[in-house]
This record gives C-alpha cells, sequence and structure tokens, in this order.
C-alpha cells in the first residue's frame, strides 16, 4: 500500500498518538500500513502471532470458538488499542481468533519488534500495560454484564461501542453477525434490535446501523459501557465526555 507520510506523523491510532515523540519515532522504521478487508484473519488460536496491529478506521473483533463452532466475542479492538496483546505478556499464543469485523487499515509490526521494544521499559512499557489493564477491566465488566443484564442492553452497549471506536454513527453490520458476536439467537437479536429500532435511537437497513438518538442509547445502555469508558479515560490519561468517541 502507498504510504502517506501524515498517517507516521501523526497517528491515527490514539495508542500510538499518546506515546512521546521519541519513542514514536523509534517505532515508525518497523510500521508497515496495510489494507484490513472484512474477514481477515489477523491471527488463529493456538498459533504464533507473528505480527501485531494498531487499526485506524478499522474494527477487530476478538472472538472464542467453541467445540460445536458456536463463537462469542470476547474483545473488540479498533484505534484506541492494539491487536495482539499476548506477545508483550511473555508468551505469543492464545486461545481466541482475531478477525476484522469493519474494514479499513492500519498498521502492522513485527511481533518480535514490539516485544523488544516493550522489554526495553519506559513509555512504551508503561502505555501499553495501562493498555492491557483497560482491556482487562473491559473484560471483566463484560463477563459480568452478559450474565446480568438483558440482551437490550447489551445490544446497546455494543453498537455504542463499536460506534466510539470507528468515530461513526453509521457503520455496516448484520444481525446474523451481532448475534454471532453476542452468543445469543439471532431471533434474540432481531426482537432486541426492533425494540431499539421502534423506540427511534437506531435504524436498521440492507446490513447498516445507524444511531440517530444516542442519549436515549446511552440511556437505554446498562451501567457498563459508563464504567467501561471512564476505565479507559483513566488509565490512558484524558478526561472523559458525554461521547466517548472524544475521550482519548
Amino acid at each position: 500500500m502507498s504510504l502517506d507520510k501524515n498517517l507516521f506523523q501523526q497517528p491515527p491510532n490514539k495508542l500510538l498518538a499518546a506515546l512521546p515523540a521519541s519513542d514514536y519515532e523509534r517505532l515508525v522504521p518497523h510500521l508497515k500500513l496495510v489494507s484490513l478487508p472484512v474477514q481477515q484473519i489477523l491471527y488463529h488460536a493456538g498459533e504464533p502471532i507473528t505480527h501485531v496491529y494498531f487499526p485506524d478506521k478499522s474494527v477487530v473483533s476478538i472472538v472464542t470458538t467453541m467445540e460445536d463452532g458456536s463463537t462469542a466475542e470476547v474483545g473488540i479492538v479498533s484505534n484506541e488499542g492494539m491487536v495482539g496483546i499476548p506477545v508483550i505478556l511473555g508468551d505469543n499464543t492464545t486461545t481466541t481468533t482475531s478477525f476484522v469485523q469493519i474494514k479499513g487499515t492500519g498498521m502492522q509490526m513485527n511481533a518480535d519488534i514490539l516485544k523488544a521494544e516493550f522489554n526495553r521499559g519506559g513509555a512504551i512499557q508503561t502505555l501499553l500495560l495501562c493498555y492491557v489493564q483497560a482491556v482487562y477491566s473491559e473484560l471483566a465488566q463484560g463477563a459480568a454484564c452478559n450474565r446480568l443484564h438483558t440482551l437490550e442492553e447489551r445490544l446497546a452497549r455494543w453498537l455504542l461501542t463499536v460506534s466510539d471506536r470507528l468515530e461513526s454513527e453509521d457503520y455496516p453490520l448484520t444481525q446474523e453477525f451481532i448475534s454471532q458476536m453476542l452468543g445469543v439467537r439471532r431471533s434474540g437479536v432481531t426482537v432486541a434490535a426492533s425494540t431499539l429500532s421502534r423506540a427511534g435511537m437506531i435504524t436498521y437497513q440492507r446490513g447498516h446501523i445507524r444511531i440517530v438518538n444516542r442519549e436515549d442509547l446511552e440511556a437505554t445502555s446498562c451501567e457498563c459501557y459508563q464504567v467501561i469508558q471512564k476505565e479507559f479515560a483513566r488509565l490512558l490519561g484524558k478526561k472523559p465526555s458525554n461521547r466517548a468517541k472524544k475521550i482519548f
């Protein structure tokens, strides 16, 4: 892919942008701008992670697959973070699979190089560890949310999260895909989405979701949305706002 020098001078990925200039400049020679088409697998469960990714406008899902083939999303990454966390935690394999949910671009980096940079300590290590803690908090909150909250609340939270990560309120998602990510039947998603649509919070047509009343959608979402939003803001050193996409 042809390179846009501005992407390297002002990285659209917020994790990279949070690094001190000297640390980021040291990474630049090792970053490669790549296309991330829909359904591209970034790493498979049980296989070595050879590259890490810092997405831009793309959205990447981290999923767990059961023996019967059923899947559930356990994480979502976009321009706020990095795909390939196990690399900096002392290993390079995991039980999850990572694939592109919404197409876009991202910065690709050799996993061994990032691990070496992380082991140097300093700002890179501190920032990535804060990001890992934020992701841990998101996973913990999500586990409780899936157990305690209604599908309608969970769907509202998930739609808001995708919107925040994409910095857009109009994006492509099918109900079948949403059902796989939430680990529920498609019929359940249809009912929950219809409820949100009738209430004037979203519109759904031809595989596209559009948030038309964000305030009501946030009110419908469980408290987990705000908890996760504030924790990312706290750990990455910025003040939260009414719109999560302005956090970082």
